[in-house]
């Protein structure tokens, strides 16, 4: 594929549509109505995102020799996720309001004093978005005219609801009403999904459905020792769902109540230099989403200071990607010590260590755990490839085209087969063969409908990197060969069926 520059800033409400209109991504239980924090993925994006997972999976796990696969279950024990601390600290400060009902994480629902000349004279809030500090200086100024007050009036200084004090809250308006007085202080909310196994529904079936995928490689990690084969530093890796029940889903698939996620927890010795380790890491995870097109202009580092840091953490980056709603994490590298494995040997009592020949000792290892999800990636990756740009058809008249420039290695069609007319018999035969044999190894797609300018189009629309089309020279001169067209420049030049398949072994990797 052609160098393209970093993508502009694109709009959420194009990139939404554009996931429904083509089939990337429904409402679940739409015709019901929906249901809030959970998605359905339509033909295109269940390819897209098994593709996502294939690449990782690939990379991660068999191109190493240093890491194992893990398929733990959803539900698990659960002292699991009591010696976890999940139970008892998986928890996101909630704020309700009395009014309305609505609910809101503290730490994503913002305020700000109203102050003119020196004195606060008000309060004015704002959920969280790209736009907060500016949303609440508008409020602070509109609040100052409503109430016909005279004075300058001081720029807004932006706290979260996790930061107002006891005296503040009352005063501090919902965003659902506009009043204040009916917000309540933040309190602990805890996101795990409960069920019951068996058919008794009382606390001894009890249990929960996974918040994160980790704990299953934490409590196989013995049975993996044991039978693997595996010696330090090895990692384990594993991608499945995950639920957390989030008090404000947002932001389309960014933040939802059932997510999949892609972890691995890579072990190491007691002595080994963990900062090394976990750099490494850190630019692994860097260098494999620029490889499934995710542009470095987008991506940044944000290292989570000390002080709050987990007791047990010795230091956290966060990879932070530039949605259209803001700079947000899409993948955490932590370096979290020996805390887990610990814990779980003293909850159930078996010993988690590694023997160390060199020293005659036992020791529980250490760990570097980069996390991801799959449908934060998912978002990132139709965020960077979306565009739209004006051209000239073939008659010399300006048209919009819309675009996904998907890397060849993610895209969910990686070549279309197009026959340039559907009543010549001869060129569709020799369509239908190409695309036999290219589908027995690629996701392809035949398309014989419209003007070969309009099938070009919709393949842009749901970012297919090439198209093959069958024309009179390819049944006319000797050699038969095709005409590629390359989405991103499209540029179009003559390829023999051997040429094509090359390209295609050689891009989709």
């Amino acid at each position: 594929m052609s160098d393209t520059p970093a993508p502009t800033a694109v709009s959420m409400d194009n990139i939404v549509a554009l996931a429904k209109r083509r089939g990337f991504i429904f409402q679940s239980s739409e015709i019901y109505g929906g249901l809030n924090g959970f998605f359905d993925y339509g033909p295109l994006g269940a390819e897209l995102k098994k593709n996502i997972r294939d690449c990782w999976w690939n990379d991660m796990v068999r191109r190493r020799d240093d890491i194992v696969g893990l398929e733990s279950s959803i539900i698990m024990h659960p002292k699991v996720w009591e010696a976890s601390g999940h139970v008892a600290g998986f928890t996101d400060p909630l704020v309700d309001c009395k009014v309305s009902k609505q609910r809101y994480r503290a730490d994503q629902l913002f305020f700000a004093a109203v102050v003119v000349e020196g004195k606060t004279v008000g309060y004015v809030s704002a959920l969280e978005s790209e736009k907060t500090a500016a949303e609440l200086q508008a409020a602070a100024e509109s609040f100052k005219r409503k109430k016909a007050i005279q004075g300058s009036l001081l720029p807004v200084v932006v706290k979260d609801m996790t930061e107002a004090q006891p005296d503040e809250i009352a005063l501090i308006p919902s965003p659902a009403t506009g009043e204040p007085g009916s917000l309540t202080a933040p309190r602990s909310f805890n996101m795990m999904f409960q069920t019951n196994v068996g058919a008794m529904t009382d606390a001894s079936s009890v249990a929960y459905l996974r918040p994160e995928t980790a704990q299953g490689m934490f409590v196989d990690f013995k049975n993996i020792v044991d039978t693997g084969r595996v010696k330090l530093p090895f990692g384990v890796a594993q991608i499945g769902k995950s639920f957390r029940n989030e008090i404000t889903p947002r932001n389309f698939i960014f933040r939802s109540r059932e997510f999949e996620q892609m972890e691995m927890e890579y072990f190491i010795h007691e002595d080994a230099d963990w900062a090394k380790c976990h750099e490494e890491w850190i630019a692994w995870c860097e260098a494999w989403l620029k490889t499934i097109g995710l542009p470095a202009s987008h991506l940044s580092r944000y290292t989570h200071p000390k002080e709050k840091l987990a007791f047990y953490s010795r230091g956290t980056v966060d990879i932070m990607f530039a949605y259209p709603f803001g700079v947000q994490e899409l993948w955490g590298i932590a370096a979290r010590g020996n805390y887990d494995l610990t814990q779980h040997a003293n909850a159930s009592g078996k010993p988690q260590e590694i023997f160390d020949e060199a020293t005659k000792k036992k020791f529980v290892p250490h760990v570097i755990e980069p996390a991801v999800g799959v449908d934060r990636i998912l978002l990132a990756v139709l965020c960077a490839g979306y565009a739209e740009e004006e051209i000239k058809d073939e008659k010399g008249a300006v048209e919009k085209r819309t675009v996904l420039r998907f890397s060849p290695r993610i895209a969910p069609v990686k070549v279309a087969i197009l026959p340039l007319l559907k009543n010549k018999p001869e060129l569709v035969a020799v369509a239908q063969k190409l695309h036999a044999k290219l589908k027995r190894k690629y996701a392809v797609f035949y398309d014989e409908a419209g003007a070969i300018g309009r099938r070009y189009r919709r393949q842009d629309e749901i970012g297919t990197p090439w198209c093959v089309t069958i024309d009179f020279d390819t049944i006319e001169k000797p050699g038969e060969t095709f005409t590629l067209r390359e989405r991103d420049s499209m540029s179009q030049r003559r390829i023999t069926e051997a040429d094509l398949f090359a390209l295609l072994d050689e891009q989709v990797y």
